[in-house]
């Protein structure tokens, strides 16, 4: 069980800005992420050096986007002025996340700009639409090449995050263990406050 990325959420007009902003002050290059096509959302990403990344998204004027839960978490946050969306656990047998939660997994797939056609399983949207500190989980094809495989120079130092340590611990099961930092932090709202970066230009507060 580890962090596999953290999700930004923006709507799509504004996806270029985010990214160049998001890039500028962290020193790093987004890339073309491509559409989910039975989420009706779109991104971009930037690698990060710890196996992990950011993916800045938004939902596209699809049906998709109403139906699928992620699609309507995305616009959501994006219709609440935007921000830090969730977090991403990635696992190496969602099937006992399954049995766990009493509920199936759903099938995820990217389609990249040259493309690369990127599958996962994927549960726990609709927790996070309920309780946005609750990460979701995922786990990825092993033919499908993580976003995170080109690295980068910059590393997630740690997430500053609104909630409960006991309700995280609960939802995440027995004995879970995170390599990522969380710092709980009072805030109007719960889930992610903010991200801490080590760039290469230094220190970074994400908020």
């Amino acid at each position: 069980m580890r962090l596999d990325h953290v999700s930004y959420a923006c709507a799509p007009g504004e996806l270029a800005e985010v990214v160049q902003w998001l890039g500028a002050d962290l020193g790093g290059t987004f890339v073309d992420g491509g559409i989910h096509p039975s989420f009706g959302t779109r991104n971009f990403i930037l690698p990060l050096a710890d196996g992990t990344y950011i993916e800045v998204v938004a939902a596209l004027d699809h049906p998709a986007a109403d139906k699928a839960p992620f699609g309507r978490a995305v616009r959501q946050r994006a219709d609440e002025g935007g921000g830090w969306l969730g977090w991403v656990i990635a696992v190496d047998d969602i099937a006992a996340v399954e049995m766990r939660l009493g509920r199936d997994s759903v099938v995820g797939h990217r389609v990249r700009p040259d493309g690369t056609d990127l599958r996962w399983r994927q549960i726990g949207i609709l927790d996070l639409l309920d309780d946005p500190q609750l990460p979701y989980f995922i786990q990825w094809e092993r033919h499908s090449e993580h976003p995170s495989s080109t690295g980068g120079e910059v590393r997630l130092a740690s997430i500053e995050m609104c909630g409960s340590s006991e309700v995280l611990g609960a939802w995440l099961g027995s004995g879970a263990q995170l390599e990522v930092s969380v710092a709980w932090v009072e805030s109007d709202e719960r889930g992610i406050v903010a991200c801490n970066f080590l760039t290469p230009r230094g220190f970074v507060r994400i908020d």
